[in-house]
């Protein structure tokens, strides 16, 4: 027969209540004294509406020494002006990387809810689902680190970027930093490194495959029809036929190029 009376049981409970509210209270004031210390160290992206970055911190990385070498010998960037940027080339690297670009402030929101029911699941950060800010904001300021603190500070300094720039400026600026191939970055070095022309001759063969290569700039040659490039190749002109970006034949021949 037990001793306890319902007065102690009821008291057990309440007190069980207050460690726990206790606990709660001390990890919110934790992350509200974490989430202020990384607000205030995130950079300052403002001189970016008018001035072009002269490096990145991607650039920076692959500069990096590397045991005795590195792992690019040299930087190949060329700016080139928005509007030189062929329209359909932008078409190609929206449906890619980020339809919803100019829709969204930053974060997909439905990407990222799948994207962090996948990590929770797998314990790790296993899918992407960054948006073609986010994407920038890595690219200028952040390692490749796959942890929760980066990807915390990537968040907030793409909702800055968008805050700060204009959609076409936050686009220009990507297309003229992402890299492209080892030791090329933007869109203009792409053109001149891997078809000898400039970005705005691209035939839109040429622009397709260029897309192609951006989740996996540093294992692919857009001038190759591996299975990669035929995959994606196939799937970027499917993607500009459903948009209505080309037309029938356009994607017929498009279709024949990655067979």
């Amino acid at each position: 027969m037990s001793n306890l009376s319902p007065n102690s049981s009821n008291s057990s409970c309440r007190g069980k209540r207050h460690v726990l509210r206790n606990i709660l209270a001390s990890a919110a004031a934790l992350l509200i004294v974490f989430s202020g210390f990384i607000w205030l160290t995130l950079p300052d992206v403002s001189g970016l509406k008018t001035k072009n970055p002269e490096t990145t911190s991607l650039i920076r990385l692959r500069l990096a020494p590397s045991g005795s070498k590195k792992t690019a010998a040299s930087v190949r960037i060329g700016w080139i002006a928005f509007d030189r940027i062929p329209p359909l080339l932008k078409k190609c690297v929206l449906v890619s990387e980020d339809a919803s670009f100019y829709d969204h402030k930053g974060v997909d929101y439905a990407e990222l809810k799948a994207s962090l029911k996948q990590d929770i699941k797998e314990g790790r950060l296993a899918r992407g689902g960054s948006t073609i800010t986010q994407q920038l904001a890595k690219n200028l300021y952040l390692s490749n680190s796959k942890s929760f603190v980066r990807k915390l500070r990537e968040f907030l300094i793409a909702r800055r970027l968008e805050k700060m720039l204009s959609k076409d400026r936050i686009f220009h600026i990507y297309l003229n930093v992402i890299e492209w191939g080892p030791g090329v970055y933007g869109v203009q070095a792409a053109a001149r490194h891997w078809f000898g022309k400039d970005a705005a001759g691209l035939t839109l063969e040429e622009m397709v495959r260029l897309t192609a290569i951006i989740p996996r700039p540093l294992r692919s040659d857009p001038r190759r029809n591996d299975g990669w490039m035929k995959f994606k190749g196939r799937w970027i002109a499917d993607t500009l036929q459903t948009v209505g970006a080309i037309g029938f034949e356009d994607h017929q021949d498009l279709v024949r190029a990655f067979e």
